[in-house]
């Protein structure tokens, strides 16, 4: 088990009413929680392999494959469009590497729900909230309205997959300043072959087919659009997602 003290109390409190409902195999599971006037003290289930940003961003670690990454990405699509599809959906709010953990085997689960909340229902198009989460993750019309949707955790979605395939943070200010913010300077090369090929981890090189690498670029590309509705929605991206293990599948099969 694994327990925090936090004394950030509404977001403790977010959590626990979240957690203590929610239940998938994407989810982390909250064991228990006490709290003492103002500071809480959470206990989750254990998660062995700690978080997907200690294994990413690791320059000498080898540790996630490319099917790996790919599983991963899976698990943590299937857990956005769990929330997306609840009675009362839910918008995650805060999608990163650091907020995605790994048990033993890599499977990956959520975790952090201090910054979400209920999304949109009936005929409302949308939340209006202050901006909250992490730069360089946040959906740019959520940036510029404070109008958060689904879409919105997609896009969120998409960073984070881009950064998967190519090895870097969001934003990483010890790069040159055009290639510091991940997005801007790799999503439009994503549908370019050869240069493709050229920006994706090194540490998964020989890993994949070409009409892979290609495939999945053009998934991050569609999350990553600047219009909302460009983007799928998460089931869709599920389905996609496990259209292409299964092709990678019956291909080493």
């Amino acid at each position: 088990m694994e327990s925090k003290w936090n004394e950030d109390n509404s977001k403790q409190k977010t959590e626990v009413s979240y957690l203590g409902q929610l239940s998938h195999p994407n989810l982390v599971k909250l064991i228990g929680y006490c709290c003492d006037d103002e500071h809480w003290l959470l206990v989750y289930e254990y998660m062995a392999s700690g978080s997907l940003e200690k294994h990413l961003f690791q320059r000498d670690c080898f540790t996630l494959t490319w099917p790996r990454r790919m599983k991963i990405a899976l698990d943590t699509a299937r857990a956005l469009a769990f929330l997306h599809l609840a009675e009362r959906p839910i918008i995650y709010r805060d999608f990163k590497t650091s907020s995605i953990l790994l048990d033993a085997d890599f499977n990956a689960k959520l975790s952090k729900f201090g910054l979400a909340m209920d999304g949109p229902m009936g005929d409302q198009t949308h939340t209006s909230t202050a901006v909250e989460g992490t730069y360089g993750y946040l959906a740019p019309e959520y940036i510029a309205t404070g109008h958060l949707t689904a879409r919105s955790d997609v896009y969120g979605f998409g960073v984070v997959f881009l950064e998967m395939l190519i090895g870097r943070r969001a934003v990483d200010r010890s790069r040159p300043s055009r290639e510091q913010k991940l997005v801007k300077w790799a999503r439009p090369l994503l549908m370019h072959k050869k240069k493709l090929l050229r920006i994706l981890d090194p540490r998964v090189e020989g890993q994949y087919s070409t009409r892979t690498a290609l495939k999945v670029a053009h998934l991050a590309y569609q999350c990553l659009s600047q219009d909302p509705r460009g983007r799928p929605v998460m089931s869709q991206v599920v389905e996609i997602l496990e259209t292409l293990q299964t092709q990678e599948e019956s291909q080493e099969r």
